[in-house]
């Protein structure tokens, strides 16, 4: 039996080893989340808005919010991220406008007023413009996108004339709390809905589904991000393993009990 264990126990580990990559913790991470839950964003940061009128988040948060940061060129995932948003919106059961309101931050400080009212413009063409007043565009300069990016954990790295960043939107409260992250492209409304319920309440929760964070990583040649086929296998491999264990745990017991 311990040389079963022992067995097991080293099946485990190569498991993992094979599928886990270094993990940085706290605000060492490079590119990817670090979650500030509970924590307030600077609110007297001024942005300048798609009608190139300088504004600060104080002016700006005043109800629960849905705070995404894209930039205006971005070949990959912004797009899809923007479209998530949209998509969870029209399907919500709650108003735009009323019950909470979007804030878009371009992180590339190159990006001015005249490209967030473009790419708003274009955006709002194949979604409702029910959207326009409730969901607003921001730039601004380096040390104010640095200064919220790094308040909400959001960590990116320029790779060219193009940037690694992940997907996520965070909620903040109407004081400016941080007290929700979703990952991903797509959200589901009941989410988002208890998010900004949550919000609402400055009831800050942790995020169980972390899963783009995990599968996929950012591929610089082709611009998007992949699927880790290693960290997925090892995943898989560890579980497989477990199974195979307890299996022979059980007939080692049963075999035991019968002599």
């Amino acid at each position: 039996m311990n040389r079963l264990y022992s067995v097991l126990m080293f099946l485990f580990f190569v498991a993992v080893s094979f599928g886990q990559t270094p993990v940085q913790q706290g605000d060492d991470v490079e590119v990817g989340i670090v979650e500030h839950l509970g924590d307030t964003i600077p609110l007297d940061l001024k942005f300048s808005n798609e009608k190139d009128q300088l504004v600060s988040l104080r002016s700006l948060v005043n109800k629960p919010t849905v705070l995404s940061f894209v930039y205006f060129d971005c070949p990959g995932l912004c797009s899809p991220l923007l479209n998530g948003i949209s998509s969870v919106i029209e399907k919500s059961d709650m108003q735009l406008g009323k019950d909470y309101q979007v804030i878009t931050v371009s992180f590339n400080f190159r990006d001015n007023p005249e490209k967030g009212r473009q790419k708003k413009e274009k955006f709002l063409q194949t979604h409702s413009k029910s959207h326009a007043a409730s969901w607003i565009y921001l730039t601004g300069d380096s040390t104010s996108i640095y200064k919220l990016s790094n308040a909400v954990g959001f960590k990116f790295k320029r790779a060219g004339v193009d940037f690694i960043h992940p997907a996520a939107i965070m909620v903040l409260s109407p004081s400016g709390k941080i007290t929700r992250y979703l990952y991903g492209l797509t959200f589901l409304p009941f989410d988002l809905k208890m998010a900004v319920v949550e919000a609402r309440k400055g009831l800050a929760r942790p995020t169980i589904n972390k899963v783009l964070e995990f599968c996929f990583a950012y591929d610089p040649a082709g611009k998007r991000y992949a699927l880790e086929v290693t960290k997925i296998s090892g995943v898989i491999i560890l579980f497989i393993l477990i199974l195979f264990g307890l299996g022979l745990l059980v007939k080692a017991k049963k075999r035991k009990a019968r002599s």
